[in-house]
């Protein structure tokens, strides 16, 4: 009995030591706070900002002419190739050439019969004229009868209707001679401008017809190419400020664009936007553009595809990280710290276009605020307390920040 007695008592003063114990564990627990977390930030200052925006282009020479005959035949020569350049004039088909020297002989012969009746038809006009004028005399002289008279007369008329007959036949001959040496010119098919030949799907002994689908070949001229690209319908509002200006002076005052190549590469001469047509495409919503580059080396063709690249430069523009917002519900937040170097969530509307890496905020912050620009959407949270690191001081921490990666540890 006793001993039970005291095995009670020592489990007891057992029991009351290890609660002393975890007790004053508690307590030094809770005196150890743990250090606020060190975040990289940064300040917000006006700065110039320098974007761009890419449009899928289709690159066309300044002209792509098609050329088809005039005529129909054979075509017995072909006198260029394909991706030559030529000159305006120079040959490029001919066609068979015989039966058109032979419908100009005809033409010229009908010409020369012709000519022949009117020489034939103006001899009996004066005959007759003559007969007449001498049967008027004798009539007033009443020496012939009327009748005599006027037989003489309506030879005469008959005459001059025959002579303005035989000349309508020389001048339908003439006509006819004019279409057979056109027929015939138009056997040599020249090039009507400078350029590159296309593809020739012709070639000798091939049959060339006005009515043919495809042409014998196109000529482009590529000493300067037009970029084709399209703009919306609030890229125009925007391009004119909302109508405060014409499209006219938005286009004068737009910048130099590049030319991104279906490669990647860019185009080493700058081009400027020439115009924009004046309706939009109801399908589409948007009106086609066209941009102007000199090609002096010809290395641009008609045909190819591109990017047309237009800078957008803001001036006195917050610029920020892009990692360093997040989104809730469609809206765009930072975290800016006060100078409690507590966090807050904070609202703010940026541009559509950026560079891949930052944003440039239209509203919501203002010069000289502080925002975080690492753990954003992982370790921050409203109200959260922090130890503010200036990321200007610390470029690597703020690239680090940027790319969304954790700081290196030390």
């Amino acid at each position: 009995m006793n001993r039970n007695v005291l095995k009670s008592a020592s489990a007891i003063a057992l029991g009351a030591v290890m609660t002393m114990t975890v007790t004053s564990c508690g307590s030094k627990q809770e005196q150890m706070q743990m250090p606020d977390p060190q975040i990289a930030v940064m300040q917000v200052n006006p700065s110039n900002a320098h974007n761009s925006i890419e449009y899928p282009a289709l690159i066309k020479g300044k002209t792509d002419i098609e050329i088809r005959p005039q005529i129909s035949g054979f075509i017995t020569k072909v006198h260029v190739d394909e991706g030559q350049h030529v000159k305006k004039g120079q040959t490029l088909f001919t066609i068979d050439q015989v039966s058109y020297e032979a419908a100009l002989r005809q033409a010229q012969s009908s010409v020369a019969n012709a000519k022949a009746a009117v020489n034939a038809a103006k001899t009996r006009v004066s005959t007759a004229k003559m007969t007449a004028d001498t049967k008027r005399d004798l009539l007033n002289k009443n020496i012939i009868s009327q009748f005599e008279y006027q037989v003489a007369d309506n030879d005469l008329q008959s005459a001059q209707a025959a002579l303005a007959q035989a000349e309508a036949a020389l001048a339908q001959a003439n006509s006819q001679v004019t279409i057979a040496q056109k027929n015939l010119a138009y056997t040599v098919v020249t090039a009507p401008s400078d350029g590159v030949v296309g593809s020739i799907p012709n070639r000798e002994g091939s049959l060339a017809s006005p009515s043919s689908a495809q042409p014998l070949t196109t000529i482009s001229d590529n000493s300067e190419i037009y970029a084709y690209f399209s703009l919306t319908e609030k890229d125009l509002l925007d391009m004119t400020d909302g109508g405060q200006r014409s499209l006219t002076q938005a286009i004068e005052s737009m910048p130099e664009v590049s030319l991104k190549l279906a490669n990647g590469n860019e185009y080493p001469i700058k081009g400027k936007v020439a115009t924009v047509n004046g309706l939009i495409d109801t399908s589409t919503g948007a009106a086609s553009v066209r941009a102007l580059f000199n090609n002096p080396s010809g290395m641009l063709r008609s045909g190819s595809t591109g990017s047309v690249i237009i800078p957008v430069n803001t001036p006195d523009a917050m610029v920020i990280p892009q990692k360093a917002t997040f989104e809730v519900q469609d809206r765009r937040f930072v975290y800016v710290v006060n100078d409690s170097n507590k966090v807050a969530s904070v609202p703010v509307t940026v541009l559509q276009i950026s560079d891949g890496q930052n944003f440039v905020v239209t509203s919501g912050l203002k010069a000289g605020d502080r925002i975080a620009i690492e753990g954003v959407g992982s370790k921050l949270k409203d109200g959260m307390k922090i130890t503010p690191v200036d990321a200007a001081s610390q470029p690597q921490r703020a690239a680090a920040a940027a790319a969304g990666q954790a700081p290196a540890a030390k």
